[in-house]
């Protein structure tokens, strides 16, 4: 089968900001070309996306990062025989959890020792075993690992996961997201803010509180890659094709919620430029090695310019060019096929997708 990736560029600016943190609560920064970057961590992205995916996905394609996961058996449980009380319930979920080879937490027995990615439709199963198995049927550990082995979530196929305890539960990550860092140099910025006490005697002079918080604004480059054969493996092809759709989508619309509330950051991108790839995926970040100087017009088109420009010579010198591309943003000087609206993107996304692969299920 010929390699088959979606590669997701875009460029995006933020307002003043504190999108994600690091462990002192400043906004996250890397060093890049020699000069400091403001950085989102791939993980806060992902997470946003994932939070986007209730919005579009049906609950039965979705799954759940958690150490709880005997109490999502339990629900399914009980949904499956709602004569079973709570405690022979919590009971059964545990034992089918420990049979389906998730190790459990020796002090809280009823959370398992790590975060455990499940899917609802796997938990199902479980519940639904674990019923058969309480009524008297022939049911084996096999059985529970086989459960938890199948159907995963589209959030799973996509993101991957990793159980050190099993590793035949493991699921390769489909989906690869950087790291956005600003295609500029940034510096941190202090602001200092007052809270005023409302009940304070008005002859008491002086602030309730005190404090500062650090922030940065920059255009970001974010780049993410889908295998598309990989997703087809895990999820069959019209599911696939859905996720992937809605991965693009969500990735594009989603913003990380740090410090939302004070700064109200939430901004769309300013260009996306999608490609299909048939050798391999091609991150473009060596555009803003060289940091994106502002000019009269600022950051935006710079860093599209400086895009456009380190894709065709990545093209010319060592990739192939793309199959097919798309844009939206700055048609003038973006780098694509084609010049769409976000919504024709998605649906000539899905619709090339859907062609290309009932071409290879005929071949």
């Amino acid at each position: 089968m010929n390699n088959f990736y979606i590669d997701i560029h875009i460029i995006q600016t933020v307002p003043p900001s504190c999108i994600n943190r690091d462990d002192t609560g400043s906004p996250k920064t890397a060093v890049y070309g020699g000069k400091t970057r403001a950085r989102v961590s791939s993980q806060a992205w992902k997470h946003a996306v994932r939070l986007m995916f209730r919005d579009i996905f049906d609950q039965e394609l979705l799954g759940d990062r958690t150490k709880r996961v005997t109490e999502m058996v339990v629900k399914h449980i009980k949904a499956v025989d709602s004569a079973i009380d709570d405690a022979k319930a919590e009971k059964l979920a545990l034992d089918a959890c420990k049979a389906a080879g998730i190790s459990m937490d020796k002090k809280k027995e009823q959370q398992s020792d790590v975060l455990m990615f499940i899917s609802n439709a796997q938990a199902r199963e479980i519940a639904r075993l674990a019923v058969e198995k309480n009524n008297g049927a022939d049911v084996s550990g096999n059985d529970f690992k086989a459960a938890l082995r199948a159907r995963p979530s589209v959030d799973m196929a996509l993101f991957g996961r990793m159980v050190a305890s099993d590793p035949s539960l493991n699921y390769d990550a489909a989906a690869q997201v950087a790291h956005s860092i600003s295609t500029h140099t940034v510096h941190n910025e202090y602001d200092y803010f007052t809270a005023v006490d409302d009940l304070s005697p008005e002859d008491n002079a002086g602030a309730g509180h005190l404090g500062t918080v650090e922030y940065n604004s920059a255009t970001l480059y974010r780049y993410a890659t889908v295998n598309v054969n990989e997703l087809c493996k895990d999820l069959g092809n019209d599911i696939a094709v859905k996720t992937v759709k809605g991965f693009v989508g969500s990735l594009v619309r989603s913003m990380p919620t740090g410090k939302q509330n004070t700064f109200a950051n939430r901004t769309y991108p300013d260009y996306v430029y999608v490609t299909v790839r048939n050798d391999q995926p091609a991150n473009l970040s060596g555009a803003f090695e060289k940091p994106v100087t502002a000019k009269d017009e600022g950051y935006v088109k710079g860093s599209i310019e400086a895009l456009s420009k380190y894709s065709g010579e990545v093209y010319k010198n060592y990739a192939s060019a793309p199959a097919v591309s798309w844009d939206v943003g700055a048609s003038s000087i973006g780098a694509a096929d084609e010049h769409v609206t976000f919504k024709e993107l998605l649906d000539k996304l899905e619709t090339y997708m859907m062609q290309r692969l009932s071409e290879t299920e005929v071949m």
